[in-house]
């Protein structure tokens, strides 16, 4: 009886040469973590976030910085991740992911078989590669809880989700009860 081949690690070419499937495919330190295509209520916490912070960055002209679709966004060939919502930096903007480097805010929406990813690897990875802001996004708790790169505790939010895209910039407000609203 034969064995079958195991991949001792993965590395961001294993995984940008899987067959698109429909799932997601990510890869913090050689460890591939894979999820279903999202809910339905996922995406509409989704795109809620994504709509508030574009309204947010439009009026500051930095709406080219928001990105809310899959992007193969990698600093090693240990990693290769894509976040649900991102704002980078505008000097790393180019048609090309791999420029996509330094991000003023990531956030992750979670999902039962996203919890242990966004929560401990990519938390980890985020934060060892400087990412300003962090937010992972719980749609069935109704809270967001605010990382930054040297936190070992998260802050939580339940009410209103406040952020600057840089330190002289206004606060854009976020009423969490809005984002978590029902649907019908």
């Amino acid at each position: 009886m034969s064995m079958p081949a195991t991949i001792p690690r993965w590395t961001k070419e294993l995984v940008q040469s899987l067959p698109s499937d429909g799932k997601r495919y990510e890869l913090v330190a050689g460890e591939l973590l894979v999820t279903p295509a999202p809910a339905a209520w996922h995406q509409t916490v989704h795109w809620r976030l994504t709509i508030a912070l574009a309204d947010y960055l439009r009026p500051l002209g930095l709406i080219e910085t928001i990105r809310n679709a899959a992007a193969d966004i990698s600093w090693t060939d240990d990693d290769l991740v894509q976040p649900d919502i991102f704002v980078v930096v505008p000097e790393d903007l180019s048609m090309d992911w791999a420029t996509f480097r330094r991000f003023r805010l990531v956030a992750e929406v979670l999902s039962p078989s996203s919890r242990r990813g966004d929560r401990v690897l990519k938390r980890r990875l985020y934060q060892q590669h400087g990412v300003e802001t962090y937010w992972i996004v719980d749609p069935d708790r109704h809270l967001v809880e605010v990382w930054h790169p040297g936190d070992v505790e998260p802050q939580v939010v339940a009410d209103v989700l406040a952020w600057r895209v840089t330190p002289e910039a206004p606060e854009v407000r976020i009423t969490l009860e809005e984002i978590f609203r029902q649907v019908g």
